[in-house]
């Protein structure tokens, strides 16, 4: 079974920040290669969305509604709503992950 993935607004506006900061502060060529691995990475999320790990930070608060991949230090979090898959967010695992993942998917 094949899924249709999506990525919201936020995620969408996580990666254009995340592609502009890396272009500024390390080389465009950097910024093209991180781009490609994330699309690649939620990309494949079509052919087995279930493979993901819960993220720790919403697992503590017993929410399993969520999932995520990594291409490290990157964590891509997203949901799987019936044959779709909807990436919430991708950021920076270095950063406060509790406070963005409270602010963006519990307060939505």
């Amino acid at each position: 079974m094949s899924y249709t993935v999506f990525l919201t607004d936020d995620a969408a506006f996580d990666l254009e920040n995340l592609y502009d900061y890396i272009e500024f502060h390390d080389a465009p060529g950097k910024a093209d290669y991180v781009l490609d691995r994330i699309e690649g990475s939620f990309a494949s999320l079509s052919d087995n969305p279930e493979r993901g790990a819960y993220p720790n930070e919403l697992l503590a608060l017993g929410m399993r509604e969520y999932r995520e991949i990594y291409f490290k230090p990157y964590r891509i979090i997203y949901r799987v709503v019936a044959v779709n898959v909807y990436v919430m967010v991708i950021a920076d695992g270095r950063r406060d992950m509790q406070s963005l993942l409270q602010r963006r998917l519990l307060q939505a």
